[in-house]
């Protein structure tokens, strides 16, 4: 009777045990699909007016947390590609993004995979003549329009958030960081520019110059600090352009920090789905610099060694320049 009597207090102890574990360590990732009305132009000044496709995923032990757009990319060959695409998801950096507190939400824009319609970013016919400007709007309006019905969702925090993109998306984060967004407080472009295509025009987009002066104009009044992270490989835009745009953009009056990342396959553009790897430390550097504490910013990353290079303002220090160096911080 002895022994019966310590195997219940032992299975009265685990019993308690278990029910004293915190609720946190039985959280999943939610993915949950949601339909967004939008009004968007083209270039022609065409309206269209349709629901989009938007992809959350949250933490389903979290009652709120903040929120952060995920906008995707724009292929080279749109014209045969757009409906290929399908559901966007990230689904792998979607949860990662989860598990640094935040409601992740990613639009699949109009003209793209599920959510069809006409190719609202369609930039037009000449090369040299990119409406830049028209199709970052069209864009950048899709994301507005996911906020509003994100008031909705008990489970979003709206008082604060990031945006993100990659490609076409990373430069529409770009663009969003110059608008008023509820509680915006930083714009991450991983791979960000327009009019590239690495098959017939490798490392030479249309209206290169073009985007720098728009660059220019989102710096002049862009309201929040932004992150520019590019592979040293990448064949949409080269290692140049990049950084073209982004002094463009800080010469004009906006904050951010570039980040070179390490080449990445044959092409480096698709580096941010790729090798996550390579950019989570400087991504998670960034959330503790505009205020994201505790779990939003917990150093999830496996640490690596990167080699970094700053300056005070656009000039670079007396030092002479690493060529290993892969950061250019501007204050």
């Amino acid at each position: 009777m002895k022994n019966g009597s310590n195997t219940l207090r032992r299975n009265g102890l685990l019993t308690v045990l278990i029910l004293c574990v915190p609720a946190v360590l039985f959280a999943a990732v939610v993915e949950e699909v949601i339909e967004v009305p939008v009004s968007v132009k083209t270039i022609y000044g065409q309206e269209v007016n349709q629901r989009i496709k938007v992809t959350v995923f949250r933490d389903d032990q979290r009652k709120k947390a903040p929120y952060l757009v995920l906008n995707h990319g724009r292929p080279g060959n749109a014209a045969s590609a757009l409906e290929k695409m399908k559901r966007q998801r990230y689904s792998s950096n979607s949860k990662y993004f989860v598990s640094a507190g935040f409601v992740v939400l990613v639009p699949t824009r109009v003209g793209y995979g599920v959510s069809g319609g006409p190719d609202a970013e369609y930039g037009g016919s000449s090369c040299n003549g990119m409406s830049y400007p028209l199709v970052y709007a069209a864009a950048a309006d899709q994301t507005e329009y996911v906020l509003k019905a994100a008031a909705n969702l008990p489970y979003v925090d709206l008082s604060r958030g990031i945006v993100v993109g990659a490609s076409y998306g990373g430069m529409t984060a770009i663009a969003l960081s110059a608008r008023a967004l509820p509680g915006l407080i930083g714009a991450v472009n991983f791979s960000g520019g327009g009019g590239g295509n690495p098959a017939t025009r490798p490392e030479n987009p249309c209206s290169a110059d073009g985007l720098t002066a728009l660059c220019r104009e989102y710096g002049a009044v862009s309201k929040v600090p932004t992150l520019w992270l590019y592979s040293e490989n990448d064949r949409y835009w080269g290692a140049e352009l990049p950084r073209q745009w982004f002094n463009g953009f800080i010469e004009a009056g906006g904050k951010g920090r570039f980040v070179k990342l390490p080449p990445y396959k044959e092409d480096g553009h698709g580096i941010f789905a790729g090798d996550a790897g390579s950019w989570k430390l400087a991504f998670e550097e960034f959330l503790q610099m505009i205020g994201f504490k505790g779990q939003e910013a917990a150093g999830l990353a496996t640490k690596q060694k990167q080699h970094v290079e700053k300056s005070r303002d656009l000039e670079q220090t007396a030092a002479p320049a690493k060529k290993t160096a892969d950061v250019l911080e501007i204050r």
